[in-house]
């Protein structure tokens, strides 16, 4: 493999996220990982729809993110559903975390990505959960849009 950089970009998206929650504030951060993880990642093989973060002893963990073993992986293979730690800086952890103590907020991954040097990065969002009624607006407002491009 060498230097090269490849040509399929990956990004693993988190659909829910935008339905279930007011998406406020992103962050981008770097994903603490084996081997066979990164290979499943580049390979596509990685969801983040049920995944979320939080705070362990002042470190943001990623939870309930799915990395498909690696086939080629044997014994050394990973755990699919292990947690993650996530890397940000001291100032972005402290936003996040004086936020998280007020009430209704959460913080939820929308987009696992690898950059051009090849590092897996996930974006975050600091986010407060919606309501039934706020997701049925969602979806009128959606149904519009599809409507209004079928017209054009």
């Amino acid at each position: 493999m060498g230097n090269n950089k490849e040509n399929t970009q990956i990004a693993i998206k988190n659909r829910k996220a935008e339905y279930q929650y007011f998406l406020l504030t992103s962050f981008t951060a770097g994903i603490v990982l084996t081997g066979t993880e990164i290979k499943s990642i580049r390979a596509g093989r990685a969801n983040i729809t049920d995944a979320y973060c939080s705070f362990i002893n002042g470190e943001l963990w990623v939870h309930n993110m799915h990395v498909s073993e690696y086939a080629a992986g044997s014994y050394n293979n990973h755990l699919p559903k292990r947690d993650r730690k996530l890397l940000l800086n001291k100032k972005e952890m402290r936003k996040l975390l004086i936020k998280l103590n007020e009430r209704g907020f959460t913080i939820v991954p929308t987009l696992l990505w690898i950059n051009e040097n090849g590092y897996a990065k996930l974006d975050i969002s600091l986010a407060r959960g919606k309501k039934l009624y706020d997701k049925r607006e969602s979806i009128k407002e959606k149904d519009e849009r599809r409507r209004k491009m079928q017209e054009e």
